[in-house]
C-alpha cells in the first residue's frame, strides 16, 4: 500500500488531493499548521471532509515540527503544497513570512526526505516564476523572471528541489501551477471573490481594465497532475507546467460567471496591483509527454462547478 504525506492538507488544492489519494486506497498523513492567512474556519471545513475517513492521520503542526519530519521517513511520496500564498501581500515586511514558509520550510522538508531516502517529493511551484514573458504560451525552457516577491520565493524553493536532486539524487518533481480554480478555492482568489460578492449583492471589484489574461486550471485536473508526478518514472529534479485548456481575460471570465449565476453583477474597477503580471499562458506538452497528463475540464464547465459550490455554501 502506498503511503503519502501531504503538507498544506487543509488548503484548497491539497484537501482535494488527500481525498483523491484516500479514494485510491492509499494511506495519508495530512499535515497543516492552520495559519490565518485566510479564515481558518474554511480550512477546518476542508479537514472535516476527510478527517474521519479510514486511512488518514491528521497532524496539526508546522512542516518543521519533529512530529512532521519524523513521519517523512514513513512516506513513499511527499506532496509538498504548504506555503505562504498570494502575490499582493508578499511585499514589504510580509516578505519574511514568505521566505520562512516557502523557502526555509521547503529546505527542511527536503533535508528530511534526503535523510530518509524518500523515493519521490512533489513540490507545488507556480507560474509566478515566469513573470512577464516576451511570448506565449511559455514552456519550461523559458528563463524564469519573477515579477513579485512571492514568485521569487517559489522559484527559490524550486531551485532547492533541483539542488537536492542533482547532489543527492532525491526524486523531486516540481509542478508549475497556473491559476487553479474550482470548489474550495481560497477566498482571496479572483473567482472566489467575484462569485461571493455577486451572491451577496455586492459589486465585483477588479484591478485594471479587465484585459489581463490568465491560464486557468481546474483543481481536479491539478490533483491528477500531482498524482501522476508522484508515480511517473522521470528524472530527479524534473519541472513541468500544469496548465489548463484555455486562456481568457478577466472580463471574459466574469461573463462566464454571470452566465452560471443567471444575472450580470455590477463591476467596480480599481488600479493595477504591484506584482500582477499582464498575462499567464503555458504549454503542458512536456507534462503530457512525460507524465501522461493533460487538463480535461473546460473553463465554462469548471466555473459552473465553482459557482454551484459557492451557491450551496452561501445557502448553508
Amino acid at each position: 500500500m502506498v503511503k503519502s504525506l501531504v503538507t498544506g492538507a487543509a488548503g484548497f488544492i491539497a484537501s482535494h488531493l488527500v481525498e483523491s489519494l484516500l479514494d485510491a486506497g492509499e494511506e495519508v498523513v495530512a499535515v497543516d499548521s492552520l495559519t490565518d492567512y485566510y479564515d481558518v474556519a474554511q480550512k477546518r471545513a476542508n479537514l472535516a471532509g476527510f478527517g474521519a475517513r479510514r486511512g488518514v492521520e491528521v497532524v496539526t503542526a508546522d512542516v518543521a515540527d519533529p512530529a512532521v519530519l519524523d513521519r517523512v521517513a514513513q512516506a513513499d511520496v511527499v506532496y509538498h503544497l504548504a506555503g505562504q500564498p498570494g502575490v499582493r501581500l508578499s511585499w514589504d515586511r510580509n516578505f519574511g513570512a514568505y521566505v520562512e514558509r516557502n523557502v526555509d520550510r521547503t529546505q527542511q522538508l527536503l533535508e528530511a526526505a534526503r535523510s530518509a531516502r524518500v523515493p519521490r517529493l512533489v513540490y507545488a511551484s507556480s507560474s509566478s516564476v515566469y513573470g512577464n514573458q516576451p511570448s506565449y504560451p511559455v514552456d519550461e525552457r523559458a528563463l524564469p523572471a519573477p515579477f513579485s516577491p512571492y514568485g521569487v520565493t517559489k522559484l527559490a524553493a524550486e531551485h532547492l528541489c533541483g539542488l537536492y536532486a542533482q547532489n543527492y539524487g532525491l526524486g523531486t518533481v516540481s509542478l508549475r501551477f497556473f491559476t487553479v480554480y474550482g470548489p474550495r478555492q481560497r477566498p482571496d482568489m479572483a473567482f472566489s471573490r467575484f462569485i461571493r460578492s455577486a451572491l451577496a449583492g455586492r459589486p465585483l471589484t477588479i484591478t485594471g481594465d479587465g484585459t489581463a489574461i490568465r491560464d486557468f486550471t481546474y483543481v481536479g485536473d491539478i490533483v491528477e497532475a500531482l498524482r501522476a508526478a508522484g508515480r511517473a518514472d522521470v528524472a530527479p529534479g524534473a519541472v513541468y507546467n500544469t496548465c489548463g485548456t484555455e486562456s481568457i481575460d478577466v472580463n471574459g471570465a466574469i461573463g462566464l460567471i454571470a452566465h452560471h449565476l443567471g444575472f450580470t453583477p455590477a463591476v467596480e474597477r480599481c488600479g493595477a496591483v504591484p506584482g500582477d503580471v499582464r498575462r499567464t499562458g503555458g504549454s503542458a506538452r512536456l507534462a503530457e509527454q512525460d507524465l501522461g497528463w493533460t487538463a480535461e475540464m473546460t473553463l465554462a464547465e469548471g466555473i459552473g462547478e465553482q459557482v454551484a459550490w459557492e451557491r450551496a455554501r452561501s445557502v448553508g
